[in-house]
């Protein structure tokens, strides 16, 4: 495993983990996605996650936040063993961070604003008036015009349907932001606009995050450290870290021609 060096990271590397997954083993009947992956994620950082198809990037993901249960190992968040912790301590957590899926999974018969709204209303007792109001400000924090409030997911494009999700991943003000795959599906200046939006949303609000993706542009452009799924383990380092790695899945990722034209751009 590619081991932390000295980084230019602004968390530093003794910033405390928000996020630590030990000895993680993932089976799915005879295939083994996952064989004894370990990850720590620093507070105030962006964390990338990447790996050919198959390794297991979303499921990962999944594991973290209690969607799905690994088949061995510990996964802990902001201290709690998410697998045995009681429903009441893994409600706790879960209030704490936001989640952004990759078709940003809105709900398809409430208006943008009600769909930021659902957050609010289950975990908070604050009254309508403010919930609303507190609805509309997310949605403009992620750049959408004040007539998207009353819009539907269907009336809207696919780099809108991005930001209203992210505005309902920010409902609660969470301290870990997930996003999966957060550009695809979005052109190179709609990507662009994206990760800088993440950029700087994390700067402002001092989010931790942790994004899936495929795209070498967002690494390049956002990330503090990368976690690369090869050989059913985790392989974690900085770009240039990467850079210098000698496994074969890993060098044609970052020199193959994406790579390339990641660096020049």
């Amino acid at each position: 495993m590619i081991q932390d060096g000295p980084t230019d990271m602004a968390v530093g590397n003794n910033a405390e983990p928000v996020i630590q997954v030990h000895g993680l083993v993932t089976r799915f009947g005879r295939q083994t996605v996952h064989d004894g992956v370990d990850l720590e994620v620093r507070r105030g950082e962006v964390m990338g996650i990447v790996g050919g198809s198959g390794t297991g990037k979303s499921v990962l993901l999944k594991e973290i936040i209690g969607l799905l249960r690994p088949t061995a190992g510990r996964v802990e968040v902001l201290g709690t063993n998410m697998w045995t912790a009681d429903s009441a301590a893994r409600r706790n957590i879960q209030s704490r961070w936001g989640v952004l899926f990759q078709d940003g999974a809105l709900f398809s018969s409430m208006t943008v604003a009600e769909n930021v709204m659902v957050a609010l209303k289950e975990h908070t007792d604050l009254e309508d008036c403010l919930i609303q109001e507190l609805a509309r400000i997310k949605i403009s924090m992620v750049g959408l015009p004040p007539d998207s409030c009353s819009k539907y997911p269907s009336q809207l494009s696919g780099g809108m349907r991005k930001r209203a999700g992210l505005a309902r991943a920010l409902a609660l003000d969470p301290e870990i932001l997930f996003l999966d795959e957060p550009t695809a599906g979005l052109d190179p200046i709609g990507a662009a606009a994206f990760d800088e939006l993440i950029g700087t949303l994390q700067r402002s609000l001092g989010l931790t995050v942790v994004m899936v993706t495929h795209d070498l542009d967002s690494l390049y452009a956002i990330c503090d450290r990368i976690a690369v799924l090869v050989d059913r383990k985790m392989r974690v380092g900085t770009i240039d870290m990467l850079l210098a790695d000698t496994h074969p899945w890993i060098h044609d990722y970052f020199h193959g021609p994406r790579g390339r034209a990641a660096v020049k751009s």
